[in-house]
């Protein structure tokens, strides 16, 4: 297969040679505008110190060439030809590659921490704590055993093919080789899979059986509704594929873990993993149990605002009634597939015709619509975003679900629009993209704590910009925040208190009005994906408490746009991070004449 690791000799020896350049130069050089000769995609924009500059270049050269999907992705297509190498020694590779860049930015804290300017000295700390949390993941070994509708092998492909180039033969060319490398790869997650297998560890049974659905639906695609490239290599990606269905029913399933063990709790690495990926996560350290009391605070104060809610639209305070009328009426429920997106275009398009009543910065980027497509959207969440393309040629994508549409509530379609698009998801991560004095990791990746709880912030948010066109949108806004309240509460629950699948789903049911398919799809998100749900309602919180800070502290001078506009100008941030940087803005702004 083409490695991940197969780059020209010459471009390591021109890379260390360029580092060692700058190591022994002590010149001083600030790169604010366009990225300099040798680094075309900006690694060292706004870098002052050269050491720091030189490590952040040999880790994004580093970061593409191991990553080659993600770096097409990105528009960087030098790999275009290479998938990730998925065998142990690659695995082993990046993980030493990763401690050996953390030890560097360690060796170099004692210079820059103290005497960089502010700049450097965020860029290497967020630098280090990325490095630091990606490692830690490495504890929990979930190629080793989590298979999940968004994380298999047919899933992969998918998306790959989805993101590459056909504009020219060597962009097909290059696909090809990939199609072709992917048989491999195939072949080594099944034995990765068994591998964990043999050490204990294995997902839970109801997960592989989506997993085998999504599998069963791509062989029994018919070959014209493959992708043109696609059905050229189908001789030779089917049978990898049979073989993966093959593995996942006969070896994998009949030793899954039962609906009674889905969480890290029930795994010989849980507790270890679980807390490392809530720290992660949430950018704090506090203990499973505090933050499952959050989410439990968190419900009765928005329950309350559901019984003031419901009593003016329909003269209803009991709680229970509320969450039945939203979840069973058929008059609040789509009837097609197109009306949803529909839905979904018209918000979007309101959202982007008012985004300079909160904001002064704004992307360039356009954000779309899309359904998230079709042998997915059974199995998997209601909406996801991927993000625009920093060269321009792809604009940020809102995917929405589609599927069984009178399934879908009409009041949960704006909320829904604004989180993932404007002024959420997309505003966010676009104007961050755009930023033009931050090196390339600190545009491209970031905290989750910080995106996702700008996403459930900008849900309210389009409530002051005016956006829901009514009391009954309102009201998916209000299912949407206890939705992320009840996450704190359900994934503590599932995988540090050891709950089962159905304690999930009853927990979800009695205190959200969220649909059951939905509810079904999202706690097998959460026991798949732990720990990402916590991310939510903390940045949230924390986003909220800055902004009451600044608003306090400042008065009639407080300015929301001005407010929002040093919030995003940073990126994705860590909590901690973003309390430095918004707190000295605080204290500026209070300063000023």
């Amino acid at each position: 297969m083409a490695g991940a690791y197969c780059g020209p000799l010459k471009r390591v020896l021109l890379l260390l040679l360029a580092a060692l350049t700058l190591l022994a130069c002590p010149k001083t050089t600030t790169t604010t505008g366009p990225p300099a000769p040798g680094d075309p995609h900006g690694a060292t924009v706004g870098v002052d110190d050269p050491r720091l500059a030189a490590l952040l270049l040999e880790h994004w050269e580093w970061a593409m060439q191991s990553s080659p999907v993600w770096a097409t992705r990105l528009g960087d297509h030098r790999y275009d030809d290479q998938i990730r190498d998925r065998r142990p020694e690659g695995y082993a590779a990046r993980a030493e590659a990763k401690r050996a860049f953390l030890n560097r930015t360690l060796a170099l804290r004692p210079g820059v921490i103290p005497n960089g300017s502010e700049r450097d000295r965020t860029t290497l700390l967020l630098f280090s704590e990325q490095l630091h949390a990606d490692l830690a993941d490495d504890r929990c070994r979930f190629p080793e055993w989590n298979v999940a509708a968004r994380s298999n092998a047919v899933g992969r492909l998918e998306s790959m093919v989805d993101v590459h180039p056909v504009e020219s033969d060597e962009d097909r060319v290059h696909l090809e080789t990939r199609l072709g490398a992917s048989v491999t790869d195939i072949e080594l997650e099944i034995d990765r899979l068994r591998g964990g297998l043999a050490d204990g560890l294995v997902g839970n049974a109801e997960s592989i059986r989506r997993v085998i659905a999504i599998v069963d639906g791509w062989l029994a695609k018919p070959e014209d509704e493959h992708d043109v490239v696609v059905r050229g290599q189908l001789d030779q990606l089917t049978p990898a594929v049979a073989a993966y269905r093959a593995f996942l029913n006969d070896e994998l399933l009949p030793a899954a873990r039962s609906p009674e063990q889905v969480g890290l709790a029930h795994l010989p690495i849980g507790d270890d993993c679980y807390e490392q990926l809530a720290a992660n996560f949430t950018n704090q350290s506090r203990p499973p149990t505090e933050i499952h009391q959050t989410g439990r605070d968190e419900l009765e104060r928005i329950h309350e605002e559901f019984r003031v809610l419901g009593e003016q639209l329909w003269g209803e305070r009991d709680l229970a009634a509320i969450f039945e009328r939203l979840r069973t009426d058929p008059e609040l429920y789509f009837t097609t597939e197109d009306e949803i997106e529909e839905t979904a275009r018209t918000a979007l398009a309101r959202a982007r015709k008012h985004m300079r009543t909160a904001f002064g910065r704004l992307p360039q980027a356009d954000c779309v619509v899309e359904p998230i497509p079709a042998l997915e959207a059974p199995y998997t969440t209601i909406a996801y975003f991927r993000r625009p393309a920093p060269d321009g040629s792809r604009p940020g994508t809102y995917f929405v679900n589609t599927y069984a549409p009178t399934t879908r509530p009409r009041h949960e379609a704006e909320v829904l629009a604004f989180h993932e698009s404007i002024p959420g998801h997309h505003l966010q991560i676009a104007i961050a993209q755009e930023l033009g004095g931050l090196p390339a990791f600190r545009r491209n990746t970031g905290s989750t704590a910080f995106v996702e709880g700008w996403g459930l912030y900008s849900e309210r948010l389009a409530d002051e910009m005016g956006l829901y066109s009514s009391d009954l949108d309102r009201m998916g806004m209000l299912s949407f925040d206890a939705w992320r309240a009840s996450r704190l509460a359900v994934d503590t629950g599932l995988h540090h208190h050891g709950w089962s699948r159905q304690q999930a789903i009853d927990f979800l049911t009695a205190n959200t009005p969220l649909p059951l398919n939905n509810i079904d799809n999202e706690v097998d998100r959460y026991i798949t994906t732990p720990g990402q749900a916590l991310a939510y309602k903390t940045g949230q919180l924390e986003i909220l408490a800055l902004r009451a800070e600044a608003e306090a502290t400042l008065g009639t001078r407080f300015e929301l746009k001005a407010f929002h506009d040093e919030l995003l100008g940073g990126g994705a941030v860590t909590l901690g991070v973003l309390r430095q940087r918004m707190e000295r803005w605080i204290e500026a702004e209070a300063a000023s004449p």
